[in-house]
Formats: structure tokens, sequence, C-alpha cells
């Protein structure tokens, strides 16, 4: 039975699972994405992201729950699911003896696709994915990023309503990064392709997430726009490294004028406020007065990484 919403949604799941022995990967995560949105899951390594994608698309069976992909059951509609969806997971085997054209075709020959019909697809996929004369080309020719984005014309040949792309631009160089943000953004923006976006960069589910969804420990513990998760942090952050007690220096200027709230952890305190600029002197005159020296001090609008704090208790660690 398709739920009411799932049939509304371009994906759904409620209360999904996955358990590996006595380890919980996955644990009990809802989501709720609409169709034409792109939606950032963001988190560090082994934080479960890999392992929800590979229940979505029907390559893991979960082990309680249910979720819905196009208005279709992963579990039981596991064939109707992975004819409406793209996939590009991380470490796609891709033989470097044929050409990019060759590797397309067999793709799209894959999905059922006429000569004619898997044309068509190739000469709207030159255009769309920026690799040029080099799908003519041995794919032992390529580089890392011209590899990411043939995956990513693989995902699209049978025309997809939904695109998941798994840490796509991971072990990428800052303009190759930046080129594979573009082709996502004119998927989405010029055929309105409902996009699931796996990334532990931050700058990357900031700039091309519709919503955010903050996966940690295997549990989702934080979800929105960017914009506003990051509002819920605070306007303004004054950022302090003490040489002393942290403890101390947060008693010192808890109470100032225009200081919503602190926080510490090891010698550095993290001070919310609608007005960092104006909060710098004052919080430095009072640890000054406290006998609290100073190694640090400076304020910042607050970032992902900021929202992960708040709601984990650390901070992301990043593996390039």
């Amino acid at each position: 039975m398709v739920s009411a919403v799932a049939s509304e949604r371009a994906i759904q799941a409620r209360s999904l699972e996955r358990r590996f022995g006595d380890f919980v990967a996955v644990d009990h995560i809802d989501l709720d994405i609409g169709r034409g949105e792109i939606y950032g899951f963001l988190g560090p390594n082994g934080a479960g992201k890999t392992t929800t994608v590979r229940m979505l698309v029907t390559l893991l069976a979960p082990t309680s729950g249910e979720a819905w992909v196009a208005g279709h059951n992963i579990t039981t509609e596991p064939e109707e699911v992975r004819l409406k969806i793209g996939v590009a997971l991380q470490g796609a085997s891709l033989d470097p003896k044929q050409t990019g054209v060759e590797f397309l075709r067999l793709q799209g020959r894959l999905y059922g696709l006429s000569r004619r019909e898997i044309d068509g697809r190739l000469e709207r996929l030159r255009e769309l994915i920026d690799i040029g004369e080099a799908l003519d080309h041995r794919m032992s020719t390529y580089s890392g990023g011209m590899k990411r984005r043939l995956d990513l014309a693989a995902a699209l040949v049978h025309d997809p309503e939904i695109l998941f792309l798994d840490e796509p631009t991971t072990g990428l160089d800052p303009n190759s990064r930046r080129v594979v943000w573009d082709e996502v953004r004119r998927l989405n923006q010029e055929y309105g392709t409902t996009i699931f976006l796996t990334t532990q960069y931050l700058e990357e589910a900031d700039q091309l997430a519709d919503r955010v969804g903050i996966i940690a420990q295997g549990r989702l513990v934080a979800e929105g726009p960017p914009a506003d998760l990051k509002r819920q942090v605070g306007l303004d952050l004054v950022l302090v490294r003490v040489d002393g007690s942290a403890e101390k220096a947060s008693e010192a200027v808890r109470l100032l004028d225009g200081v919503d709230e602190v926080t510490f952890r090891d010698l550095e305190l993290t001070i919310k406020t609608t007005d960092g600029s104006r909060l710098l002197g004052r919080v430095a005159v009072a640890l000054s007065e406290a006998g609290i020296g100073v190694e640090t001090l400076s304020h910042r609008a607050p970032t992902l990484d900021d929202v992960f704090m708040a709601t984990t208790g650390h901070h992301m660690e990043i593996e390039q």
C-alpha cells in the first residue's frame, strides 16, 4: 500500500533503520523530500549517509521501517523504483578500455532504450555534462573530475525523475568541484530533476541544497533550509580562544549586554549574539578584568559546521 503522502513526494521514509549485527548504521530516519527539490544529506564519513542511499536505491534492504521513492515502495517494488531513478555512487567501476560513448550506450541498452533514443540522449548529455570531446576517448585517459562527470552522465542516460549523488565531488580539485555543482544546478533548474545529494562538504550543502538534513551516528539531528538552520544558531558568533580556564572565561562574559548564549569546549568559547562587532571590545575587557589571557578573538556569521556543533557537541571532521 502506497502512503498518501508518498505519492506526492519524491522520497519519503518512515523510521528507516539498518543494523549490521549490533551496530546501528541508520537509526529510525524520517524523510519527506518534495519533487523538484535538491536535498543535501550532510555528515562526516561513517555517519550513515551512504547506507541510507543504498537502502533508498534498493541496493540494501532496511532492517525495519519503510520508504517510498517516486511513489514506489523500496522493499516491495524495487524494479519500479530502479526505473525511476539515476544513481552515481562512490567508487563506480569504469572499464578503462571503453570510451565514454561506449559506456553510455551500454547503460542505455541496459535500460531498454532503442538506438535512436540513445542517440538522442547522448546528444543532450554532450550539452549538459561538461566533458566535451573526451566522450570519444578511452576512459584510461580521464582525470578524476572527468570520471565523476561521466558517472553523472551515466546516471542520467534514461532520463530519471530522481537522481541520487553519493559524495559526487569527494577528492576533486576546487575547479572540478564547481563544474559538478554547476551541472547539478542546471539539471534541477532546467529539467526539474529531484536530487538527493550526500556530502561531507559544508560549502557544497550550503551552495546547492534547498534543504539540508544533518546526520550524525545514524540519526537525523537537524533539518531545514541552510539559512534557517544557521539562523537558529545565531545572527553572529564571537569566537574566543583563552589561555586559562574556559569555564571561568564563560562566567566572565555570560552576563554581558548583548550575549545570548555562551558554550565552551577545551579552551574555546563560542558566544551567540546579534552584533558581534560591538561585543568584541566588551568581551576583551571582561576577560582582562577577570585575569584571563586571550589568544585569539574574532567574530563571524554562523556556518553549517556551527549547526553541526550545536546539535552534536563537536565539529564535523572531513576526510579528504
